[in-house]
């Protein structure tokens, strides 16, 4: 799908998407609890449809119910070993690839796992590792198709925190379940530590018990069960990173659905944008932001990697020198984001400078209109629609239907806010 978005303000008031690490996170959680849980404020994209697929093909019991643009899922959990060779397909999440793989095990079932896109790109060296550590049985040609079968006994786990702390999140929600007692422990400084707190924060709610110590170590007893309850899932800043750039480039939109107290990472895009000189604040239940003068800072995306195409974007069109660091991760997500917003943001007049790790990103007051790729990248689409009210000229981005991965209604609410979009 190809859209063009004329340049103008945006204003308005919008409701933040739940936040999808949340919510993988409450789903996957409920499905393991003994009983029915309710899962309320659900917003879904091909990425929980994922999760829910292969977690129903584990033995989960999964109903979805919307009510007036509100869904609900009602989840009846309990894995269930099967004969056969089940098929689990994780789509392009990597949550969903890297969370399930420990609980496929645990399950007791022998699971091949395919995906799409850049999904058999990305990195599962660290399970590979662990897999020849413990004597688990997989066949791999490298990335996807993965078939993998065997137990998942307790005892001790060493992976690389530099990789991603999705294949910590998905152990911590194995190993309670395993007959002994675990031990998870980081070989190197725990990068993203922020999502491997959002895990151990739902296990807390769901019953389950983690002890962490010092120097990225979980001690995990086993023999627990989840308990069952109703949950609802929060915003999510990451996707609220966007529409903060969209209103200081140009209006003023109020975004709801928030929390203050939220464990996400992602909630620093506030503070770095408010270090740019963004003027965002509190008011009337929401977070309110509205156009602002900003100028260049350094950004280290080491925890905050689904940031960098938002903030990017936004650098590009502020005053001076913006340097961001410490992000090569980023060149591993759906697309290589680090070149991907180079590129892009190159064909609308932008002065960038990429480099292994980050990017150098000499700001300008305005870009020039164009024809952008999206790269298929959910995030990268919306970056470049946030800075539209920058442009001197229309915006045709190619591939717009990427957002679909994470935020199916993003360019509805755009338009609720005054952006003046045409699909061809």
């Amino acid at each position: 799908m190809k859209i063009t978005i004329h340049p103008g303000p945006l204003s308005g008031t919008l409701r933040v998407p739940s936040s999808k690490s949340m919510t993988h996170r409450e789903i996957i959680a409920a499905a393991l609890a003994e009983g029915e849980t309710e899962v309320t404020g659900v917003t879904w994209s091909e990425d929980i449809e994922a999760t829910v697929r292969i977690l129903s093909l584990l033995g989960a019991h999964i109903e979805k119910k919307e009510e007036e643009g509100s869904i609900t899922l009602s989840i009846r959990g309990g894995l269930k070993q099967q004969e056969g060779i089940l098929h689990a397909d994780a789509g392009e999440s990597g949550s969903t690839l890297r969370f399930l793989i420990p609980l496929g095990l645990a399950s007791g079932n022998h699971v091949t796992y395919t995906g799409h896109g850049r999904l058999s790109e990305r990195p599962l060296t660290p399970y590979y590792d662990m897999f020849d550590r413990k004597h688990i049985s997989y066949r791999t040609k490298g990335g996807l198709p993965l078939e993998v079968w065997g137990p998942l006994t307790g005892g001790t786990y060493e992976l690389p925190g530099d990789v991603s702390s999705q294949f910590f999140t998905g152990l911590l929600f194995a190993l309670p379940l395993s007959k002994e007692d675990s031990i998870l422990r980081s070989t190197t400084p725990l990068e993203s530590k922020s999502y491997v707190d959002m895990t151990v924060d739902t296990l807390s709610r769901h019953g389950i018990e983690i002890h962490e110590k010092e120097g990225g170590l979980y001690e995990i007893p086993g023999r627990q069960r989840y308990q069952k309850g109703t949950f609802s899932v929060e915003g999510d800043y990451s996707q609220a990173a966007f529409w903060l750039t969209a209103a200081l480039s140009g209006g003023a939109i109020t975004l709801t659905g928030l929390s203050d107290t939220s464990l996400q990472g992602d909630k620093a895009i506030v503070a770095l944008l408010k270090d740019m000189g963004g003027h965002i604040e509190k008011k009337d239940g929401g977070l309110t932001a509205e156009r602002s003068s900003l100028h260049g800072i350094t950004m280290d995306a080491e925890n905050v990697p689904d940031l960098v195409p938002a903030f990017a974007a936004m650098a590009s069109v502020s005053e001076g020198v913006t340097e961001i660091i410490h992000a090569g991760r980023v060149r591993l997500k759906e697309c290589d984001r680090l070149h991907a917003m180079a590129v892009e943001l190159t064909k609308l007049g932008a002065d960038i400078e990429e480099k292994p790790e980050g990017l150098i990103i000499r700001g300008r007051p305005s870009l020039s209109g164009g024809t952008v790729s999206s790269w298929n990248d959910h995030r990268i689409a919306m970056a470049l629609a946030s800075i539209t009210p920058r442009l001197t000229g229309p915006l045709t981005i190619e591939g717009a239907e990427s957002v679909k991965k994470s935020y199916p209604r993003f360019w509805e609410d755009f338009r609720k806010v005054g952006g003046m979009v045409v699909e061809a």
